[in-house]
């Protein structure tokens, strides 16, 4: 049945069969996309490893050939969400376009991708925020204990109505991107760096199919790989995506979904690209391959940030750091409890819909989904703990256990790579579902350019960046290359594909009923009702 179909004369309860519609509007659906993506991270993070592994001083390049590819996505995915509007976004339109086996499977790939994410930026929050502690004010604090506070309070605040997480990643990502702005804008007054602004190095598209030469600019650099540069530039926007799954709780999603999409897949692209060229403009060439090879990557954006903006601005930047982790998290385990939610409220057992599938009846919240998000980040982060470990090399070539890593290498990358992969496997789906449901099943009328040609392109783009991520898998992994998780990453995202594939054959032999209505719980007035 549609999410609004149940009727009531009790406010309580109608709340109760739906989350709260009209919670947010088009800002705050953006704000939480972007979060999601989380600039300062991605930023901070990424652009040294594609420096110094990848593209070199081209990686700017490779984020703005990201940005084309990703907007044709755009275009076709937010063709869909011009006529569904579902909580299970991916979902919901890989089953109104490919039909209820494919959508089953593909949901809970996504749904998997994003509860790993959860997990993934709790790892990189920790350890930033063990980093800042010890260097602004001395303190050790234990990366596993701020783990878990921050997975507590990410499970409070969404207990709540989600105008209020909204209101927070719209203060948390106002303070990121105008750090990164300052510093930016900075290199530009002060004319660029040693080798001024290097824009025909940097920006010009073809840079970033180039590989960092051996021993560029007279660096001990290896040779890199473009593939990497180009891969760490699509990893930087996962989460754009996550526009549809606030449908239901926006206000005019039709309107605002579409809107929010595009805008936050260009505005991300263009930040993307400026931000990291005026990073490696205000370093040099020699300097900003030198250090980001070196032991200290993340000086790229810290000395820069203490040369033009002084030593206080770089405790507000590693601070910054922190929360934009705890941000991200935040929108990811938004994203992972409505995806819950979806599925939850389509299963066969009336048990599972009410609590699962049910809703906060003051809030509207999905506060049961959020609460089994949050036990499951809990259990990943303690098995990260206390089950694996990082080993660096010393000085003689020994390894050596560096407990001190394993949120970041471990928790952070290793989930981070496993969620990417996966989400980028569900993007291919979706780019075939748009295609399948306007030209194929031809539901609605479509447009050629954004409904055909962008989906087509966009589709075969993602399969080529999840290619790209199994051919440098090894490299991608770093000190996590030789983990068992590593190891058993690829067969974790098909036994998670298979099993949704198996649980809708079932459901479609044993309770056709129920697999009717898979992925077809949107909201009434976008409510599709074609066969599959």
């Amino acid at each position: 049945m549609g999410a609004d179909s149940a009727t009531t004369d009790d406010p309580a309860a109608a709340r109760a069969n739906g989350l709260k519609k009209g919670s947010i509007g088009i800002v705050a659906v953006i704000f939480m996309a972007v979060a999601n993506a989380a600039p300062i991270t991605a930023m901070t993070g990424n652009v040294p490893i594609a420096v110094g592994f990848g593209n070199g001083l081209g990686a700017p390049a490779g984020f703005l050939f990201a940005t084309i590819i990703l907007t044709l996505f755009a275009l076709g995915y937010v063709a869909m969400a011009r006529h569904i509007t579902t909580t299970g976004a991916f979902y919901g339109f890989i089953s109104h376009g490919l039909g209820q086996t494919w959508g089953m499977a593909s949901g809970m790939l996504a749904t998997f991708a994003y509860v790993v994410f959860e997990g993934s930026l709790i790892g990189g929050c920790a350890y930033f925020a063990n980093d800042a502690l010890k260097t602004i004010f001395n303190v050790d604090v234990p990366w596993l204990l701020i783990a878990v506070v921050a997975i507590v309070a990410i499970a409070v605040l969404c207990y709540f109505d989600i105008s209020l997480t909204a209101a927070i990643l719209g203060v948390t990502l106002t303070a990121e991107v105008l750090i990164l702005l300052a510093l930016a804008f900075s290199v530009i007054f002060s004319g660029g760096g040693p080798d001024g602004l290097m824009l025909d190095q940097t920006v010009l598209l073809n840079n970033a199919f180039e590989s960092l030469p051996a021993g560029a600019f007279g660096t001990a650099a290896a040779a890199g790989s473009m593939a990497i540069g180009l891969f760490f530039a699509f990893w930087s926007w996962v989460g754009f995506e996550t526009t549809a799954v606030y449908g239901e709780e926006s206000r005019n999603p039709k309107k605002i979904i579409p809107r929010a999409t595009i805008i936050a897949v260009v505005g991300l692209g263009l930040f993307y690209t400026f931000i990291s060229a005026m990073v490696i403009a205000g370093n040099g060439a020699k300097t900003s391959v030198e250090t980001s090879i070196s032991a200290s990557p993340l000086d790229l954006f810290f000395n820069l940030v203490q040369a033009n903006l002084g030593g206080v601005l770089l405790d507000v930047y590693k601070a910054l750091l922190v929360i934009g982790s705890f941000a991200c998290a935040l929108a990811f385990h938004n994203a992972a409890s409505r995806y819950l939610y979806a599925l939850g409220r389509e299963m066969p057992s009336e048990k599972i819909k009410s609590t699962v599938g049910g809703t906060h009846p003051t809030h509207g919240s999905p506060y049961i989904a959020s609460t089994i998000q949050s036990v499951i980040t809990l259990l990943i982060v303690l098995a990260f703990a206390f089950f694996t470990a990082v080993q660096v090399p010393d000085a003689d070539g020994t390894p050596v256990d560096t407990p001190a890593l394993v949120p970041y290498v471990n928790v952070y990358g290793l989930l981070a790579l496993i969620g990417t992969a996966a989400i980028l496997l569900v993007q291919a789906i979706c780019s075939a579902a748009v295609i399948w449901f306007f030209w194929v099943k031809k539901t609605h009328r479509g447009n050629v350019v954004t409904t055909l040609l962008c989906p087509l392109v966009g589709g075969v783009a993602m399969l080529y960046v999840v290619w790209l991520l199994w051919d440098n898998r090894e490299f991608a992994a770093g000190l996590a290359a030789k983990s068992d998780v590593f190891k058993a990453a690829p067969y974790m995202i098909l036994a998670v594909f298979l099993i949704g594939l198996a649980y809708a054959v079932w459901l479609r032999t044993a309770k056709p009923t129920v697999y009717a209505e898979i992925g077809r719980t949107v909201m009434e007035d976008a409510h599709e009702r074609t066969d599959a």
